[in-house]
C-alpha cells in the first residue's frame, strides 16, 4: 500500500451548467477553485476547458488560446499544482485535444483507455439522452499517447469497464506504452462499472503489479464507501465538482474544498498522510 494518498480535484467536468451548479468556467474562476483545492489538501487537479462566451459556458471548449488561458490561470494561483488535462472527446475529430495538449503541454493528461456505451435512462424508462458511443479505439488511444510522449506528458488512462483494464495491459504488452502505466478506475457511469467496493479488488487483481491506481467515483452520497475503500487498499483518491455536488451526510457543496477535505480525511483516518505537490511528482514519476 502506498503510504500516502495523491489527491486530485475534478475543478468542473465537461457540461455541468454554471447558471444550476457552482462550476468555475473562467480562468479566474478555475485559478480561485485551484487555490481552495490546493488548500485543501489536492495536489492535482483535472480540469476540462469551457466556452469563454457570454452564455455558453456550458459547452466544452477546444480552442488552444482557452486552454492555455486557463492552465496559465491556476499555474499562477498555484505554482506547485500539478495540472492534469482532459482529452475526451467523440467522433472521429479529435484534433482540439491533440491541438490543446501541445499547447498547454501538462504534466498528466486522461488517455480514455477504451470505448463505452454511454447510457442513461430515466424513472420512466426514456433515455437521459441520445444513447452514444464514447469512441476510444486502440488508433484514437495510440495517436493521444504519441502526442504525450512529444509533450512529456504523464497518460492516466481512464477505465469505465473492467474489460478496458484489461486492455491497457495490452498496450503495454503490444508497446503501444512503455512503462508502469497509471490506472484511473471510473466507477459510476451508469453503462459502466458500478461505484461498488467490491469490484475494487477485482480490478487491482485485473492490473499490471505495482502500478499507481485511483478511483473517479460518480454519483451522491452513496459513492462515499468506495472512497474509503480506495483509501485502505492503497489507491490515490479523486472528487471535485465534476464528479458529485454532495458529501456523505447528503449535503449540497458549492465548491471543491469540502470534497477534497473529506478525502484528506479518508485517508488519515486509514493511517495514510496526503501527498504534497512535490512528493506526488516523485510517486508517478513526473518529467517536471
Amino acid at each position: 500500500m502506498s503510504d500516502k494518498a495523491i489527491i486530485t480535484c475534478s475543478i468542473t467536468g465537461v457540461l455541468t451548467d454554471p447558471n444550476q451548479h457552482h462550476v468555475p468556467v473562467t480562468p479566474e474562476q478555475l485559478a480561485q477553485e485551484a487555490r481552495r483545492a490546493y488548500d485543501a489538501g489536492a495536489s492535482v487537479v483535472h480540469v476540462h476547458f469551457r466556452r469563454q462566451e457570454e452564455g455558453k459556458g456550458h459547452l466544452p471548449s477546444w480552442d488552444p488560446a482557452v486552454a492555455k488561458a486557463c492552465v496559465d490561470a491556476m499555474r499562477a494561483a498555484c505554482p506547485e499544482l500539478i495540472i492534469n488535462q482532459t482529452t475526451g472527446v467523440v467522433g472521429p475529430d479529435y484534433q482540439g485535444p491533440l491541438d490543446c495538449l501541445r499547447a498547454t503541454r501538462p504534466e498528466m493528461a486522461a488517455c480514455n483507455a477504451g470505448s463505452l456505451n454511454y447510457l442513461k435512462t430515466r424513472s420512466n424508462g426514456s433515455w437521459a439522452w441520445p444513447p452514444m458511443l464514447f469512441d476510444n479505439q486502440p488508433a484514437k488511444v495510440q495517436d493521444f499517447l504519441d502526442v504525450m510522449a512529444e509533450t512529456q506528458t504523464l497518460p492516466e488512462f481512464e477505465c469505465f469497464d473492467v474489460g478496458i483494464v484489461r486492455c491497457v495491459g495490452m498496450y503495454v504488452e503490444t508497446g503501444m506504452y512503455r512503462g508502469l502505466p497509471e490506472y484511473n478506475f471510473v466507477m459510476g457511469v451508469e453503462s459502466g462499472m458500478p461505484a461498488d467496493p467490491d469490484l475494487l479488488p477485482i480490478l487491482l487483481r485485473l492490473k499490471i503489479k505495482d502500478a499507481p491506481w485511483q478511483t473517479t467515483l460518480i454519483g451522491r452520497s452513496e459513492i462515499w464507501p468506495t472512497h474509503l475503500r480506495t483509501a485502505e487498499l492503497g489507491g490515490h483518491l479523486r472528487s471535485g465538482l465534476e464528479d458529485t455536488f454532495y458529501l456523505p451526510d447528503g449535503s449540497k457543496v458549492a465548491s471543491n474544498a469540502p470534497l477534497i477535505e473529506q478525502l484528506a480525511r479518508y485517508a488519515r483516518d486509514v493511517g495514510r498522510e496526503v501527498a504534497t505537490p512535490r512528493e506526488a511528482r516523485q510517486m508517478l514519476h513526473l518529467a517536471a
